[in-house]
C-alpha cells in the first residue's frame, strides 16, 4: 500500500472515531491540526523529518519520497481559499511528491481546548498548480522614500483555491484526490468521481506597481500547454460516504 494511502486511511479512521484536535493555545491556527496529522503519520509507522515554520513541506517522509503540507480550515469561516506564504503549491519538490492534507474544525470558543475533525481532503499537490517548474525568490530594492534609504521588499502572497472550493460533494467526508494514472494498492479505497482541470490559454509571466497611482498592471504570454487535461481521481473508504459522488466545480478566474 503506499504511503499517501496509509496517511489518508489512518486520517479517515481518526475523524471517524473521533480522535481530537488539541488546541496548542489560543493564539496559534497553525500547529493544532499539523500535530493532529503528524500523529497520524507517526501512527502509520513512517518516519518523517521534523516540522517548523519555514519548511516545505511541512512532515517530509524519510522512506518514501513524499511530502505531506497541513492546511487548517475553521469552519465557518475561510474556507474557499487559503494564503500561501511565499511558496506556489506544486506537486513535486526536491524530488518529493507533495500531497496537501486539508481539515475543517469548528471555529473554537476560547475556553475550548479541543474539537473534532469535521472533514478532510488529502490530494496531490498538482490538483492545485500543475506547474513544478516556478522557483518563488523574494526580491528587494532600495532607494525608495525621501531620503533614498527605505529599502522594498517584494514578497509575494499566493491565494490559493481550496478543494472544498474547487470540488463538489466533499463536505462531512474524508476524500482522497490523486492523479487519474496512480496506481491505488488499497481494497479499502473506492473510486468516487473523475476530476479533469484544464490549463488556461494565457498564463502570467509579470507585473509592476505603480507606487503613485498604486495601481498593479498583469502581464501574460500564450501558455505552450493551453488546453493540457491534467486528470485526478477522487477515492474514499470503502462504507464512509462511498455513494457521494465529488465532481469539479465551474472554474473561477
Amino acid at each position: 500500500m503506499g504511503a499517501v494511502e496509509q496517511v489518508f486511511l489512518e486520517c479517515e479512521r481518526a475523524r471517524a472515531q473521533g480522535d481530537l484536535i488539541q488546541r496548542v493555545s489560543a493564539r496559534d491556527k497553525e500547529f493544532h491540526f499539523q500535530n493532529w496529522v503528524g500523529d497520524r503519520i507517526a501512527a502509520c509507522q513512517l518516519a518523517s523529518d521534523e516540522p517548523g515554520r519555514n519548511t516545505y513541506p511541512d512532515f517530509r517522509l524519510v522512506n518514501h519520497p513524499e511530502g505531506y503540507e497541513v492546511k487548517g480550515l475553521e469552519f465557518p469561516g475561510r474556507e474557499a481559499d487559503y494564503d500561501s506564504n511565499s511558496q506556489v503549491p506544486t506537486g513535486e519538490h526536491h524530488g518529493r511528491e507533495v500531497f496537501y492534507v486539508f481539515g475543517r474544525y469548528p471555529k473554537a470558543e476560547k475556553e475550548v481546548e479541543e474539537y473534532p475533525v469535521l472533514d478532510l481532503v488529502v490530494c496531490h499537490g498538482s490538483f492545485l498548480n500543475a506547474d513544478n517548474e516556478y522557483v518563488h525568490k523574494n526580491k528587494s530594492f532600495r532607494g525608495f522614500g525621501s531620503y533614498g534609504d527605505i529599502l522594498v521588499r517584494d514578497r509575494k502572497m499566493y491565494v490559493v483555491p481550496t478543494p472544498f472550493a474547487l470540488a463538489s460533494g466533499t463536505a462531512g467526508l474524508a476524500t482522497l484526490i490523486v492523479p487519474a494514472e496512480y496506481q491505488v494498492q488499497s481494497d479499502a479505497l473506492v473510486p468516487v468521481g473523475d476530476l479533469d482541470r484544464v490549463e488556461v490559454s494565457e498564463v502570467l509571466v509579470s507585473y509592476e506597481f505603480n507606487m503613485q497611482t498604486n495601481e498593479m498592471v498583469t502581464y501574460k504570454e500564450p501558455n505552450p500547454n493551453a488546453g493540457r487535461v491534467h486528470s485526478f481521481r477522487a477515492y474514499r473508504s470503502r462504507g464512509a460516504g462511498d455513494n457521494k459522488f465529488v465532481a469539479l466545480k465551474e472554474p473561477r478566474h
